[in-house]
């Protein structure tokens, strides 16, 4: 699907663009891939690394402006849409500026795309967006719900939307294992809380779902990858087998667990292989066969939290894998 095709990347120059653009490159052989972004230094990093290759792109912009999202939509067949405020004690000490990209900037680009005749657009979603207790989850909630009500919103354009949504990336910018790296040294890690769990999943099968999406979608899918989970002490033990962990207090808007699929979302949710499949609630597209396809609908009250997980990350995978991944761990 993806191949000879224009694809732009909103906010492309964080974890999830460094590694989704090498992997489509080698893939797809797309025509070309414009990075959307706001900074210009890490353009300008990201630029030197795919020296001499001409299928890249690096256009500045905010999804804030809709005028700039339309001239940088031209000619482009596929969005990713990664571009967010996603800290989340930085959303609750500036909500107005987390409104802006989240909520502004999706209702901006849904209306671009539409009009530009993209053929269709993958949102990045967090497990915070499930039953959100911090304005970061909500604002995420919200453009879920956009991004799902565009395919309505379009009329009779062809452009369709659709959103994946996953946990803890391992490895990227601001996650737990990076930070626990970075003070390892100290001998004493700091752990919110002694039973908090989370979802573990690699930037590679982030990038896999996102293409998944690209080819299974109708429109208004919620995509949700089967991951394991792990319990975040245990992280700290392989991370720093001599650390002292010292128990500090959950951070304002912070979960104990992370959530992916609620109890509420169950009626609309579908179980394949290796993932699971959130239909619109709207327009009876839950009832859809296309949609549906091959998949077997989840028991009435099913949660897909990462405490109650039926998969789990052991210590031994952990390790192996930061071994794998020691020298990109928190750069991108």
């Amino acid at each position: 699907m993806l191949k000879g095709k224009t694809i732009l990347v909103t906010g492309g120059t964080g974890s999830f663009g460094h590694k989704f653009i090498p992997m489509t490159l080698e893939k797809y052989e797309p025509k070309k891939i414009i990075v959307f972004s706001r900074d210009e230094m890490k353009q300008w990093e990201m630029a030197k690394l795919f020296q001499g290759d001409d299928r890249l792109r690096f256009f500045i912009g905010d999804v804030r402006d809709r005028d700039r999202l339309y001239r940088a939509l031209d000619g482009v067949d596929y969005v990713v849409h990664a571009a967010a405020t996603k800290i989340v004690p930085t959303a609750e000490y500036n909500p107005f500026e987390c409104v802006k990209t989240n909520i502004h900037g999706a209702m901006n680009l849904i209306d671009a795309a539409i009009d530009k005749g993209v053929k269709g657009v993958v949102a990045l979603s967090t497990d915070k967006a499930s039953s959100p207790i911090n304005l970061y989850g909500a604002t995420k909630l919200a453009s879920d719900k956009l991004f799902v009500a565009g395919n309505s919103y379009s009329g009779g354009h062809e452009t369709r939307f659709s959103v994946v949504r996953y946990g803890n990336v391992m490895g990227s910018r601001g996650s737990v294992i990076p930070f626990f790296m970075s003070i390892k040294d100290k001998g004493v890690l700091p752990i919110t809380d002694n039973r908090m769990t989370r979802f573990m999943i690699s930037l590679e099968q982030g990038v896999e779902l996102v293409w998944h999406a690209f080819e299974d979608m109708e429109g208004g899918e919620i995509y949700v990858k089967k991951i394991p989970s792990m319990k975040v002490t245990d992280l700290a033990r392989v991370v720093a087998p001599d650390a002292k962990q010292e128990e500090v207090g959950i951070r304002p808007g912070e979960k104990l667990h992370e959530q992916m699929i609620g109890a509420e979302d169950a009626y609309y949710t579908y179980e394949y292989p290796e993932h699971f499949k959130i239909l619109p609630a709207i327009n009876s597209w839950d009832k859809d066969a296309n949609r549906i396809k091959d998949g077997k609908k989840v028991a009435e009250g099913f949660v897909y939290s990462s405490e109650s997980n039926n998969e789990w990350m052991t210590g031994d995978q952990l390790q192996q894998w930061i071994d794998q991944h020691y020298s990109e761990i928190g750069k991108i």
